[in-house]
């Protein structure tokens, strides 16, 4: 049984930083592409930011090039996501996913799922 699970949401005004951590547990995941998905209310799921297993192949969303960056500590089994600049827009919460997919983009691309953590940007 793998479980990940997300901390370090919260509540933070405009222009601030938060710094997500997903801790991965059951399985080694060191093979599995990592990914951030959000999710504001009323909306799709979207994917923020992914990264390779072996960590030298990122993607970002257009939404947050230049403000996040994901990072991975295999020997930690634990997912970063550093978010600079936060702005109103990227209230929801968030969620880490873990895929055997290549380059997965999709949600149905993904296998595990956290439970999700909640950021709130006030302007």
């Amino acid at each position: 049984q793998v479980q990940l699970v997300e901390s370090g949401g919260g509540l933070v005004q405009a222009g601030g930083s938060l710094r997500l951590s997903c801790a991965t547990s059951g399985r080694t995941l060191s093979r599995y592409y990592m990914g951030w998905f959000r999710q504001a209310p009323g909306k799709e799921r979207d994917l923020v930011a992914r990264i390779t297993w072996s960590g030298g192949s990122t993607y970002y969303a257009d939404s947050v090039k230049g403000r996040f960056t994901i990072s991975r500590d295999n020997a930690k089994n634990t997912v970063y996501l550093q978010m600079n600049s936060l702005k109103p827009e990227d209230t929801a919460v968030y969620y880490c996913a873990a895929s055997q997919a290549y380059y997965p983009v999709r949600v149905g691309e993904y296998n595990y799922w956290g439970q999700g953590t909640q950021v709130t940007v006030s302007s």
